[in-house]
């Protein structure tokens, strides 16, 4: 392990990657998954916004979803590719609250508004002539403000709490972000209280809502089963299945990571488990939620032939 100054305050973030041939290679893989996290997010936040066709509420929960993988990735990565090509591996103090704070709730935010995504999906299929009610604008509306505001709260505890406990040890966090249980395993007090609200919050906001999700979809498939239509139960199916695929490379090990107990945990694990909800799936959300999506492929067409009449 290198060897940092301890009487600074800042952090040390030991990183993912190896500073060798084939770590550069997965540092370049990254960098590219990136780009297209930013790009497929991006295009899906403008698309949804100018598309007046997709102002309903599954397509505005979807835009909601690209915001925050679009500033998820962006609070990660960005940092992590300075520190490996400069090799500077220090984080300020405040640095690294502002990185876990803005992990935490766009994380939390996430969590939640995937299971308001799940609802929308099981009372459309389910309940289809209750849906103008059930999913109405209002609703929508108190769903995403609820999401964004229960991810915040969570964060705000859970940082203030990590920048007022004292840490006498190394600060050389054994990460590639500065992830508040990875950063416990500095502080010089006993952190098992905490670490008990580490797992409520887990639970609540990850736990809890992946067994949700995971429950409305086995619905919903019930009743694609029931339909008539071949087409229809074939596009169901495929987009049941394909959305609870991303949802899980999410919830898992995000669940699995937190759930552990300090014991259990192994720091390369962890750090390989953070790749899956912190890189990956952003980069997939895009594509799994548009691709095959008529209406997805109806708005780019409208948006591109708007922009070249205009130019005409």
């Amino acid at each position: 392990m290198e060897n940092y100054n301890q009487t600074s305050t800042d952090f040390f973030l030991l990183g993912l990657l190896p500073p060798s041939k084939i770590g550069l290679f997965f540092f370049s893989l990254i960098i590219l998954m990136f780009l297209m996290a930013l790009l497929g997010n991006l295009s899906m936040v403008l698309l949804i916004m100018l598309d007046t066709q997709l102002h309903i509420p599954m397509y505005v929960f979807l835009s909601q979803l690209s915001l925050i993988d679009l500033n998820y990735v962006s609070t990660i990565v960005p940092k992590m590719a300075f520190n490996y090509l400069l090799g500077n591996k220090s984080i300020s103090f405040i640095g690294c609250g502002v990185q876990s704070f803005f992990f935490l709730t766009l994380g939390g935010a996430e969590g939640l508004l995937l299971t308001c995504m799940a609802y929308d999906r099981y009372v459309a299929i389910c309940f289809p002539l209750h849906y103008p009610t059930r999913m109405s604008k209002r609703v929508c509306v108190l769903m995403i403000a609820g999401s964004w505001t229960m991810g915040s709260i969570n964060s705000c505890a859970h940082t203030a709490y990590a920048l007022h406990i004292p840490y006498c040890r190394s600060r050389t966090i054994n990460h590639f972000f500065c992830d508040i249980p990875a950063m416990l395993t500095l502080a010089c007090m006993d952190t098992w209280v905490y670490e008990r609200t580490v797992f409520a919050s887990t639970t609540l906001f990850l736990l809890f809502p992946f067994i949700t999700i995971v429950c409305s979809y086995g619905r919903v498939l019930l009743a694609v089963l029931r339909m008539r239509s071949t087409a229809g139960r074939k596009k169901a199916y495929w987009t049941c299945s394909t959305h609870l695929t991303v949802v899980t490379l999410f919830y898992a090990p995000f669940v699995y990571t937190y759930l552990r107990p300090r014991s259990l945990r192994s720091p390369t694990e962890d750090m390989v488990l953070a790749v899956f909800y912190t890189i990956l799936t952003p980069v997939l959300n895009p594509v799994i939620y548009s691709l095959r999506n008529k209406e997805v492929m109806g708005a780019l067409r409208r948006v591109i032939q708007r922009i070249y009449s205009v130019k005409m």
